[in-house]
């Protein structure tokens, strides 16, 4: 009889295989042991041998071709056997059983009442919630401009919507008179949710509110059991009120024997020793004043040497704060990123003294002022376009290697933090990015930001340094395969030529995609980094 070869799992993480090489064709005979093929699995490529004999029958995954594990490899069996029913997987089987089956209930087919959609009054437009962005899945009302029987012209704001990026204005493209509105202020709704209706002052729009509050019914079957006898609940007897015992009062007791042993149960006596209390200042409450478990729990140490018990005057109180559209994409989408991309981090510390030294003289120059940020940014811009295989992206089937260098800049807000994004970093001086990054900051903070501002960044940098933090990792903002995490200047003792002296160190960690991004690949880019930020000259000579 002919045996399936299924695709095998080959190591404990294996999900899906590929066909690197046959050893067979159809057509030769296998023996048991032969090596049917080389199968590449997430770890390697390893040799599959059969344990079956006979001819090869079928090849169901050719060379190349990959297959989740239990696909059908292969079929083997008896020269010129039958293997059609095999192929065909059962496609001659027996008719679902519910075809078969009698059925106990009687059922009558019963049209559902649809009805049809409401055809929209003349001049009568749904506005429904926009799409501001393209991350944004649903937006929240924060003010509205115009009010329930107001003329509505043609770019009118009608109000101001906030999504996951920014609050927006959103204007009118139609003209009329405000009929309704679908969202109160402060109220948030999903893309494509009726957000109001404009149309002729007067027009009767209660048709087309009903058929949106109307939900949709499709084609039922009616069951129309047997008649049967109404069961009746049963009579549920009445708790009989529980009193609680009547406490005994405490008498006396001695927790040790005769001979001055502490008599404790073992758990008391675990209890006991993890709490640091002392067992003969215990007192037992079991059998012959043995101490038990609720002895510890209940145990209240005596205050001595004068100090007073604390009596707290405080209440207990919390603020709760609604989350905002900003807040809820930022749980989303670092939550996405921390549990789908394989974070590692490498750390290195920089020598910043000649850098300190080429930012006092570069701002020296008229009109000018540049920032230890602006120092690196550009110099991972340039050491960027030298390591595309961190400038990347990890897709379901390829790695995008970007040659373009946008840069973004996480920028923290009231409500959190955006990532503004500086296009071409790498072409731009200087005093140019100090500009950019200044501007996208201010507007950011003001809610003005584009969301086109905010797109397309192939590489995150997030810096602390100026709240004082020395070292930090980040979460990496997909789709970008990699984030840097600049930390603060320190001064303190290093060792140079030899002698300790003061030196000025940076921190910064490299968090990286290992789907994207293996460790040597991450630390050649921090070398190429290294070499820029401890030389900044050579970034502009």
């Amino acid at each position: 009889m002919a045996e399936i070869i299924n695709m095998p799992r080959l190591s404990d993480t294996m999900e899906e295989g590929t066909v690197a090489k046959w050893f067979k064709k159809v057509g030769d005979t296998v023996n048991e042991g032969d090596i049917l093929a080389e199968i590449e699995t997430d770890k390697a490529t390893m040799e599959f041998e059969s344990f079956n004999e006979g001819e090869l029958l079928h090849i169901g995954i050719q060379e190349g071709g990959t297959a989740p594990v239990d696909t059908l490899l292969a079929i083997i069996g008896k020269k010129g056997e039958d293997i059609s029913a095999l192929l065909s997987g059962g496609d001659n089987g027996t008719a679902p059983a519910a075809a078969e089956a009698a059925p106990s209930e009687e059922t009558t087919p019963v049209q559902s009442e649809q009805a049809a959609p409401a055809a929209l009054p003349e001049g009568v437009e749904v506005i429904t919630m926009p799409r501001l962005s393209d991350t944004m899945e649903e937006g929240t009302v924060a003010k509205w401009n115009i009010k329930v029987g107001d003329t509505v012209n043609e770019g009118d704001i009608l109000a101001e919507i906030e999504t996951d990026k920014a609050t927006m204005e959103f204007e009118s493209f139609h003209q009329g008179t405000l009929l309704h509105i679908g969202l109160n202020e402060g109220e948030s709704a999903p893309v494509d949710s009726v957000l109001a209706i404009i149309g002729k002052k007067g027009t009767d729009i209660s048709g087309i509110l009903a058929a949106q509050n109307q939900p949709a019914s499709a084609p039922i079957q009616a069951v129309t059991p047997q008649p049967t006898a109404a069961a009746k609940p049963e009579p549920v007897a009445p708790l009989a009120e529980v009193k609680p015992a009547p406490q005994p009062v405490a008498q006396p007791i001695q927790t040790q024997s005769s001979n001055g042993r502490v008599i404790a149960s073992p758990l008391a006596k675990k209890l006991a020793h993890e709490k640091g209390i002392d067992l003969a200042r215990v007192q037992g409450s079991g059998d012959h004043g043995r101490i038990v478990k609720r002895d510890i729990d209940n145990y209240q140490p005596q205050m001595g040497g004068g100090i007073q018990s604390f009596t707290p005057r405080g209440t207990e109180s919390v603020t709760e704060l609604a989350n905002s559209q900003m807040r809820k994409t930022i749980a989303k989408r670092l939550s996405a990123s921390k549990f789908s991309a394989p974070h590692y981090y490498l750390g290195v510390e920089f020598d910043m003294d000649h850098a300190i030294a080429f930012r006092t003289q570069y701002n020296t120059l008229p009109d000018t002022k540049i920032s230890f940020n602006d120092i690196i940014v550009k110099a991972s811009a340039l050491a960027l376009k030298q390591h595309p295989q961190v400038n990347a992206k990890w897709e379901d089937h390829q790695i995008t290697q970007h040659h373009h260098v946008h840069i973004g800049v996480a920028v923290a807000v009231e409500d959190g933090l955006v990532v503004p994004v500086v296009k071409f970093a790498d072409e731009q001086s200087l005093p140019q990015l100090g500009a950019a990054v200044k501007d996208y900051a201010v507007r950011a903070r003001d809610k003005k930001l584009k969301p086109e501002e905010m797109d397309g960044s192939t590489f995150t940098i997030s810096n602390l340094g100026m709240f004082g933090i020395q070292e930090f990792t980040s979460i990496i903002n997909q789709p970008n395969g990699a984030i840097l995490s600049v930390g603060g200047i320190v001064q303190k003792p290093v060792v140079k030529e030899g002698q300790i002296v003061v030196g000025n160190t940076m921190k910064l960690t490299l968090a990286c995609d290992h789907r994207v991004i293996d460790g040597a690949t991450g630390a050649q880019f921090l070398q190429t980094l290294r070499g820029y930020i401890e030389n900044p000259l050579t970034m502009v000579v």
